[in-house]
């Protein structure tokens, strides 16, 4: 009878240790404070902002009597569609192509390179430089007589320089398109004349634009008046000056590109830069001849829209709280890290309403690895998504293990035992 006694507390000192091992005690565990003290609903915090309270008052009234059978007001800093009409159907867009031809020239070639001219790009119909078939010319002199000039032969031997033809260029156009997330938008041609199967929409043509003025040297090409240069032996002497209207008529006016064939129209995607606000229009099939003037028309009327309506603001992120519960592991609070900008940009009008959303359970359960995305910080213009930002863990947090309940176990039973 006292061997009984004496090895009862041992008896149920080893059960205490086996009921970690059972799932339905680890799980009633859990519910248990300080191991479980949170609801399972997510927390959804949400901030909402209008454009009265960046001081905007005023209202200006959409532009009226515009030629264009399709066009689109575009901000570049948040890149989405501010303004426009049929901007999503799908039209030829003539030589605005070649703003696609000379991002891609400017980011798979060289400035150095030297490109020859075949009988292939030397037999372009006008507008041409007039280059024959053997001529050799450097890719960068050659990207002016592309953008200000708009010839058609230096478009071609562009396109066989860096895709080897103009079959495999226009897949290095269409990948880019893809890459830019246009799905209304299929390039055949480096210099926009007529082709079945090419064409964009006014959106599409802006996001591309929208692009294309990230590079550097293509801003300098589009917003350059004349460029004087020869052929790589010195002995062809050449120029090129600009015909964009826009870029020396407009305040703020940045380029971009006119375009004109008997099928798509007089087209054009212009930019333009006011304190702080980058604009982007887009105007397809404005006008026919003899109407060459109406695509300034309507570009203008755009513009003028767009920086009377809207002004570029920008917003401070919210803080996040530096811990969030957890529960499955050895500690109770898990440090959560997101990389935020120290300022967001929205290009807002009086009506506009930007929100702010912090997305996160109301707690983890482990395992969780440093780096695991956990929630998100996002923001709104209206409905439209505009920024994401993953919320990280900070930290590792392994789950409960046997080492765990035992150490438990031992504080309960042993803490008093010197």
């Amino acid at each position: 009878m006292k061997k009984i006694i004496l090895y009862l507390p041992v008896l149920f000192f080893l059960l205490l240790c086996s009921l970690p091992l059972y799932s339905g005690f680890r799980k009633d565990l859990k519910k248990v404070p300080p191991f479980f003290t949170q609801t399972e609903k997510n927390f959804k915090k949400k901030t909402t902002y209008t454009g009265t309270d960046f001081s905007i008052e005023n209202e200006a009234e959409p532009p009226k009597q515009m030629y264009a059978k399709a066009y689109c007001l575009y901000d570049a800093s948040t890149v989405r569609s501010l303004f426009g009409k049929n901007e999503n159907e799908r039209l030829p867009m003539a030589s605005t192509t070649k703003i696609m031809t000379c991002i891609l020239a400017l980011e798979k070639g060289k400035l150095s390179d030297k490109v020859t001219f075949s009988s292939y790009a030397a037999s372009m119909p006008d507008v041409q430089l007039n280059a024959g078939k053997g001529d050799t010319f450097y890719l960068k002199d050659l990207l002016y007589s592309l953008m200000l000039e708009s010839h058609n032969d230096t478009a071609v031997a562009i396109a066989e320089h860096i895709g080897g033809s103009v079959e495999g260029f226009a897949k290095l156009m269409n990948e880019k398109a893809a890459f830019l997330g246009l799905k209304d938008t299929h390039f055949v041609t480096p210099n926009g004349l007529d082709a079945r199967e090419h064409y964009t929409t006014a959106e599409e043509l802006c996001k591309i634009a929208a692009y294309a003025i990230k590079n550097r040297e293509f801003l300098k090409i589009i917003k350059t008046p004349f460029h004087a240069f020869t052929d790589c032996s010195g002995k062809k002497s050449c120029h090129a000056n600009s015909h964009n209207l826009f870029l020396s008529g407009y305040k703020g006016a940045i380029g971009i590109k006119t375009g004109y064939t008997g099928k798509a129209g007089y087209c054009f995607c212009g930019a333009a830069k006011r304190k702080g606000t980058t604009l982007i229009s887009a105007v397809l099939a404005s006008g026919f001849p003899p109407h060459k003037t109406y695509k300034w028309s309507d570009t203008r009327k755009l513009m003028d829209y767009g920086f009377q309506n809207f002004r570029t603001c920008t917003i401070s992120p919210i803080p996040l709280p530096e811990k969030i519960s957890i529960y499955g592991s050895g500690k109770t609070t898990l440090s959560i890290t997101c990389r935020l900008p120290e300022k967001l940009a929205f290009t807002l009008s009086k009506g506009d309403t930007v929100t702010h959303a912090t997305e996160l359970p109301s707690h983890l359960a482990a395992p969780i690895r440093k780096g695991d995305i956990i929630g998100y910080e996002k923001y709104y213009q209206n409905d439209t998504l505009l920024y994401q930002f993953p919320v990280l863990a900070g930290e590792n947090a392994k789950e409960r293990d046997y080492g765990y309940y035992r150490e438990i176990l031992k504080k309960l039973f042993f803490q008093n035992i010197k």
